[in-house]
């Protein structure tokens, strides 16, 4: 007999008349819905080159919070009139083909599983799922160009295998951690581009440029030694002499010479002055280097932009000399965890703070010693039940911490745990600046810092840049994610080697939406909340309230409470009819 999650699965007819919905209309949580309630719209027939999908699953992110703050503020909003054209929340989703508009059936067909990855590019343009265009939080509704027809193709990613419907929908999610470890930032001159070279007076060094100084077009000099010079004259670039800059002169330059956009590449040869070095980076382009090439420190911390680490991609590489090349390539600059090292992850607590932590453990040839902060003790004993087990199934050592009301501090753990020397990773999901600014004191000399958290571009973080080329030192930052980085999650699911279900924390029906979005902003739940639209009377609960609520679920839970889809099947099992089933 044929079960109810595989009659589920399979089902696309016949499709009801209306849908539930959760629209946004403007800023506040009274803006969504309709007097704190979903409304009843029409399911409309797709067009030649729409799909109808039915919604399966959407995870709750705090990216919504900020929408939901915003409104029309929200930068993906464009000041759009949200009253008349509303949006809607709900970018981590799984769905399901049920109709297929004529232009479209060589490429798709009804029953197709598919996730969406919500970051898309329109002609340059940057849209997103659930943002620009109206998101999951709705059972029924149409999908075309918008979504399909992008600068990288199609956004969607054909779910795979016996994946279970939560586990699809945090793929986003999980493809987000996992771009924090993929090599997002260019580490190679721009061709075509244009380099600002900038020297210090006095300074004869004979300097090499092994590869690369061929790529610009345009090679700007301020008061280089004469090798430099001499490098550059015989590339065929055009060449703009500007010695005896101060700082104060930095902005008019860039102003003059690329619009204010930023140099695509920025090097600095034997940089001493800390507020210098911070007044030339505030002069990097979107995806620019900047290459420090020296011996010397600098006489103190840099003030460093922490949010265009994170959404600009801006890379600070470099190398003791004389070879200012050598500071370039991936070889030299690396972005994934150090095996068998020391990693400390901060607000690790959270959803995607246990990501992090989840990936750290499972990853082959991960750290050995795993350090976790999360300062609400609640969230921290939810990262002790769910992460100590597989800890020592891995054979890791992990370390939690409430800096808050520890007996020993964060730096004395962090420095007794490595004798002194620092971590080799530090990821920081707060978004604070000087908090971000503090884990960077946490890490060794040749560490890696990586800002997972956003902060708004032009947030400052006192960083020690000397590190970057004395010890080659990494600081890097994510925003958004690939749908390689989604696949590639799948495929560990597939295997068995991550569980991308075990973070979710809370599930509920369609009409708990709302309820989820304000336990999302109280910080309720110590995981993600899951929203399942097609079972839209299943109130908001806890896992850890389904053993009294729903028992025949709780019982499938895994250890520590954890999600499973053995739990998601016995869900849809007692939960979910069919159209027209009246049972």
């Amino acid at each position: 007999m044929t079960s109810t999650y595989e009659r589920y699965k399979r089902a696309t007819d016949p499709v009801p008349a209306e849908t539930l919905a959760w629209n946004l209309y403007g800023a506040g949580m009274e803006k969504v819905g309709r007097d704190g309630l979903p409304e009843l719209l029409p399911v409309p027939e797709p067009g030649p080159d729409q799909l109808l999908v039915r919604i399966d699953s959407v995870g709750m992110c705090f990216s919504d919070v900020k929408v939901i703050r915003l409104g029309p503020d929200h930068p993906k909003l464009y000041n759009r009139d949200m009253e008349k054209e509303p949006t809607r929340l709900g970018h981590e989703v799984a769905l399901t083909i049920i109709r297929v508009g004529e232009n479209l059936q060589d490429r798709y067909h009804p029953g197709q599983r598919l996730a969406v990855q919500p970051d898309i590019y329109q002609q340059g343009k940057s849209t997103a799922y659930g943002y620009t265009v109206p998101g999951g939080l709705i059972q029924y509704h149409l999908i075309g160009p918008e979504v399909l027809e992008t600068d990288e193709g199609a956004c969607l990613l054909p779910v795979e295998g016996d994946l279970g419907y939560a586990g699809a929908s945090l793929l986003e999610p999980w493809g987000c951690v996992v771009a924090a470890y993929t090599q997002r930032r260019r580490l190679a001159p721009k061709e075509g581009g244009i380099m600002w070279i900038v020297g210090r007076p006095g300074d004869d060094r004979a300097y090499t440029f092994s590869h690369g100084l061929d790529a610009p077009a345009t090679i700007v000099l301020t008061d280089v030694p004469p090798s430099v010079r001499e490098l550059a004259e015989a590339t065929g670039a055009e060449l703009l002499v500007r010695d005896g800059l101060a700082p104060g002169d930095y902005a008019a330059l860039s102003a003059e010479l690329t619009g204010g956009k930023g140099f695509d590449d920025i090097v600095v040869l034997d940089p001493r002055e800390a507020a210098t070095v911070g007044e030339i980076s505030r002069h990097i382009a979107r995806r620019g280097t900047m290459n420090l090439v020296g011996n010397t420190p600098l006489d103190g911390l840099v003030d460093a932009d922490a949010g265009r680490l994170h959404y600009d991609y801006i890379a600070f590489v470099g190398n003791r000399g004389p070879d200012i090349a050598a500071s370039y390539g991936e070889e030299r600059n690396r972005c994934e965890l150090r095996p068998g090292g020391v990693a400390v992850f901060i607000g690790a607590g959270g959803p995607m703070g246990q990501m992090h932590v989840q990936r750290a453990i499972e990853l082959p040839d991960g750290p050995q010693t795993i350090i976790a902060t999360e300062i609400s003790d609640e969230r921290l004993e939810t990262l002790r039940q769910s992460f100590e087990p597989l800890a020592a199934q891995h054979g890791r050592a992990l370390h939690l911490i409430n800096p808050q009301n520890s007996d020993v501090s964060l730096y004395d753990l962090v420095m007794e745990l490595t004798g002194g020397q620092g971590a080799d990773d530090v990821v920081v999901s707060v978004p604070h600046a000087p908090l971000m600014a503090e884990a960077s004191t946490l890490m060794k000399d040749d560490g890696m810092l990586v800002f997972f958290a956003g902060v708004p571009n032009g947030t400052l973080a006192a960083l020690d840049l000397s590190r970057v080329y004395l010890s080659n030192a990494q600081y890097t930052g994510t925003s958004g994610l690939t749908l390689d980085d989604q696949r590639q999650v799948m495929e560990r699911a597939l295997e068995g080697s991550l569980s991308p279900e075990r973070v979710v924390a809370a599930i509920g029906g369609l009409k708990a939406a709302r309820e989820g979005l304000e336990a999302l902003m109280a910080g309720r739940y110590p995981g993600k909340i899951v929203i399942f639209p097609q079972l839209p009377d299943l109130p908001l609960m806890g896992l850890d309230e389904l053993k009294e609520k729903l028992p025949a679920v709780g019982e499938k839970l895994g250890p520590g409470n954890t999600w499973t889809q053995e739990a998601e099947e016995v869900l849809f099992e007692e939960l979910w009819r069919a159209n027209g089933d009246d049972r």
